[in-house]
């Protein structure tokens, strides 16, 4: 009923004058360019104090993860120069764990979550100190068995 009254009031003022067709959706904008503007995400070049502050933040935070990274991975060349003797392959336990921390480093290296960065990053720091602990042990006792057999020969 009302669509009919509405229809009859804009053929009769058709008719008296022109009408410049403009629809104005919920007092919202007055053009599509408008609309579009309020609506759509822009890119902007500024950034607020707040999103400049979070970016900064996680490049302190990414550069501490790959510092962290970096010096495991250094610690961990370094450990390994100790583990001179070879496999039952025949190859040197110093290539072979320098292998396999490189594969480790290499399968981790595109990970996001940080909480699994740290993770890894501490289970390695783990793994090292138990390795060069167990080394510390073997060793002493190699010492102690060839100072026993040395006393025995005197």
């Amino acid at each position: 009923m009302q669509l009919q009254k509405a229809n009859r009031l804009v053929i009769a003022f058709r008719g008296s004058r022109p009408i410049l067709h403009r629809c104005l959706l919920h007092e919202g904008p007055d053009t599509v360019e408008e609309l579009l503007d309020r609506h759509l995400v822009k890119d902007e070049k500024k950034k607020s104090y707040g999103d400049e502050e979070d970016e900064l933040l996680t490049r302190r935070r990414l550069t501490s993860t790959r510092r962290d990274a970096l010096s495991l991975y250094r610690d961990i060349i370094r450990a390994t120069r100790f583990f001179m003797w070879t496999d039952a392959r025949g190859n040197l336990w110093r290539d072979v764990l320098r292998a396999n921390a490189r594969r480790e480093f290499e399968e981790a290296r595109f990970e996001k979550d940080p909480e699994v960065v740290t993770r890894l990053l501490i289970g390695g720091r783990d793994a090292v100190q138990s390795a060069l602990d167990k080394l510390v042990e073997k060793q002493k006792e190699q010492i102690a068995k060839e100072q026993r057999g040395n006393g025995n020969r005197r």
